[in-house]
């Protein structure tokens, strides 16, 4: 044993977690998160956001939820067609359960927004449960939307879906694979 290093001799202790070259001039810790995982943390915001916004507009709504639905699908069609009908279809079919159990929906709405802000929040500060709460996150949707796609009538809507969650999965899973997580 002996010409073994101390544990002090090279090493330059890292205090609170912080690694040569990881910090910033203020001296806080750096995010060592690639922009690939940034830009999955936004579009988990957006997500985020998005839901909060359903859930405004159904607590906004809900009491006149028929009417204003009526008249959202009618604009739609107006102006749009029959682009997304099923999808649109779908949304109404999806709003009118809401309606009749309104605060329910609003929970699970909060639920799964506080879910996709506290996963952003992960992958922008590069913690490894986030990485894994998002690969197996998108991972556990893939199965259900392959077999949507094959044995319903072809959607264009959810076959990007399918990609976009492949890719996003792929994403992290790169990204776990480059940091030594698996």
């Amino acid at each position: 044993m002996a010409n073994l290093p101390r544990q002090d001799d090279n090493l330059q202790s890292s205090s609170k977690g912080n690694h040569q070259g990881l910090t910033t001039k203020q001296g806080k810790p750096r995010s060592t998160s690639s922009e690939s995982i940034k830009a999955v943390a936004i579009y988990e915001v957006v997500k985020g956001v998005g839901a909060l916004l359903v859930a405004t507009a159904l607590w906004s709504w809900h009491t006149d939820l028929e009417r204003w639905l009526a008249t959202a699908t009618a604009s739609w069609q107006k102006i749009f067609g029959h682009f997304m009908a099923p999808q649109v279809d779908s949304a109404v079919d999806i709003a009118q359960q809401a309606s009749k159990n309104w605060l329910l929906f609003l929970l699970l709405i909060f639920a799964y927004a506080s879910l996709r802000f506290i996963e952003a929040y992960g992958l922008w500060q590069d913690k490894t449960w986030a990485y894994w709460f998002g690969v197996l996150g998108y991972g556990i949707y893939i199965p259900i939307e392959v077999y949507y796609l094959v044995t319903t009538p072809f959607d264009w809507f959810k076959l990007a879906i399918l990609l976009s969650n492949i890719t996003i999965m792929l994403v992290v899973y790169h990204n776990m694979k480059r940091k030594g997580l698996i």
